[in-house]
């Protein structure tokens, strides 16, 4: 048998019972795939059952308030995939009339949405013969093939995504993309895979010659930067706090945060104040000033984030500060809603 019908045979047994497999619409399946990109289905099945009954359609996603879809994302991380929906979601809705889109390249010009979605979207919900190209799909192609080319390399894409198209059955183009990402994500799995039990190990190259574990083969590493973060959360006169909105582009555009100090190390406690002043309370007397959390380290794909609590006490009133149940309403990065719900009194 065949490395498609093995693999097409093994999904229709094995495959997981998934809301957006149900109805194969462009809106649940495009809202699928951009939540899953970093994030395992796992985690993100949550939040995709909390958007589709707060927005159960494009036109609801797009007459939303961006607050409240960055609130709804809150824990997923990669903001700029929410900011991305949002904004695709008005184009869609307002541009298109509310309609996706219904081929590949249609698909490739929507905001957010690159070559893999766009495939996925377009086989899935049209048929048409478009393969994917993923981590799951490199890895099942690499290891069955025995392909060493290294993946983090510009050749590696159109390399994997014609061998895939090679062997993309007619009129299949539905059950074979979904059968190479699951078998990836519940077979083919990144470690200790499950081989002698694996219905493709008779011709798989990799198996067969030992090298499972080696792989497929990635030889750029990426560099990770340190960041020291301090964040102040103020204690006003009537006990309530500072919030701002983070404009920079980057990490956590738009969410709300307390004021933040980046320092090139961890600071102690004795020169945290003299750094507050300056930096935020020229006009007000810091009474004084404690730790209510030590350093936690937040670790992001590029980035990680050294990130320390402190608490500010200042006698007066701050006419732009918020209670601790107004900032509860506000989307914030993981990390200080975690913060506000286990450490914050």
């Amino acid at each position: 048998m065949s490395f498609s019908k093995l693999l097409i045979n093994w999904y229709l047994q094995n495959r997981r019972d998934l809301p957006w497999r149900k109805t194969p619409q462009p809106y649940p399946v495009w809202l699928s795939e951009i939540m899953l990109q970093q994030t395992r289905v796992a985690q993100g099945m949550p939040y995709f059952l909390k958007f589709i009954e707060a927005f159960p359609t494009v036109n609801h996603l797009a007459a939303a308030p961006e607050e409240q879809v960055l609130k709804l994302w809150q824990g997923l991380g990669y903001y700029s995939r929410a900011r991305n929906l949002h904004a695709t979601a008005k184009y869609i809705a307002n541009e298109l009339g509310g309609e996706f889109p219904d081929s590949y390249e249609g698909l490739l010009k929507l905001k957010g949405v690159g070559d893999y979605t766009a495939a996925a979207i377009a086989s899935i919900c049209y048929g048409e013969p478009v393969p994917v190209v993923d981590g799951n799909v490199y890895r099942v192609l690499s290891r069955y093939f025995g392909i060493e080319a290294d993946i983090s390399s510009p050749a590696a894409k159109p390399l994997f995504k014609n061998i895939a198209a090679e062997h993309l059955p007619p009129g299949q183009a539905s059950e074979f993309n979904q059968a190479m990402m699951e078998f990836g994500a519940l077979q083919c799995v990144p470690k200790n895979p499950d081989c002698p039990n694996c219905v493709l190990s008779k011709e798989c190259v990799a198996y067969n010659s030992g090298r499972v574990a080696s792989l497929p083969v990635k030889l750029k590493k990426t560099k990770v930067t340190n960041r020291y973060f301090n964040y102040i959360i103020v204690k006003d006169g009537q006990g309530r706090s500072l919030v701002n909105k983070r404009s920079a582009k980057g990490i956590w555009h738009n969410l709300y945060e307390f004021p933040l100090l980046e320092t090139q190390n961890d600071v102690q406690p004795e020169e945290i104040m003299p750094l507050i002043e300056n930096k935020f309370f020229a006009e007000f007397t810091v009474a004084s000033v404690q730790l209510l959390q030590d350093t936690i380290v937040h670790k992001l794909s590029h980035q990680h984030l050294h990130i320390r609590f402190w608490q500010a006490d200042i006698s007066v009133a701050i006419d732009e500060a918020l209670s601790r149940e107004e900032i509860k309403l506000l989307p914030v990065p993981v990390v200080i809603h975690n913060f506000i719900e286990k450490h914050w009194d």
